[in-house]
């Protein structure tokens, strides 16, 4: 049974080149709701432990050094069919391949440097959003 609520994460590379706003306003334009949000910046720790499921892949050094190298934003984000309909928002890993309008195309540059996270399942959604925020921040 599909959720209400998905996270979202606008990583390093989106923070850092000033797309935090058309990122939010195109999420906002797609009908999410903003029920828990901050900018923060994950230690070596945290980025090994969010993305401990990649941890025996080739690319795991080299994607805990992104995420940790600047600020991210960390997003609980509300509409009916969430998780599904953000991933669409969001668009292709590779923003290559990503549909037009979508927001990897739009700010994404590489599959590594692909601008901004998008929770795959609910259970995920619950899971990564409880690591970046605490009960009494989520509204």
């Amino acid at each position: 049974m599909a959720t209400n609520r998905t996270f979202t994460m606008l990583k390093p590379d989106s923070v850092e080149k000033g797309y935090t706003g058309a990122i939010l306003e195109k999420i906002n334009a797609a009908g999410f709701k903003i029920v828990a949000m901050k900018q923060t910046q994950m230690t070596k720790d945290d980025a090994e432990t969010f993305y401990e499921i990649h941890k025996e892949r080739p690319f795991f050094g080299d994607l805990v050094e992104y995420m940790t190298r600047g600020p991210i934003i960390a997003a609980i984000l509300e509409k009916d069919n969430a998780v599904e309909d953000f991933r669409t928002l969001i668009g292709s890993t590779n923003p290559a391949e990503a549909a037009d309008g979508t927001i990897r195309k739009a700010f994404a540059i590489s599959i590594s440097e692909n601008a901004v996270h998008g929770s795959d399942s609910d259970e995920n959604a619950f899971i990564e959003g409880s690591f970046h925020f605490s009960g009494r921040e989520i509204f």
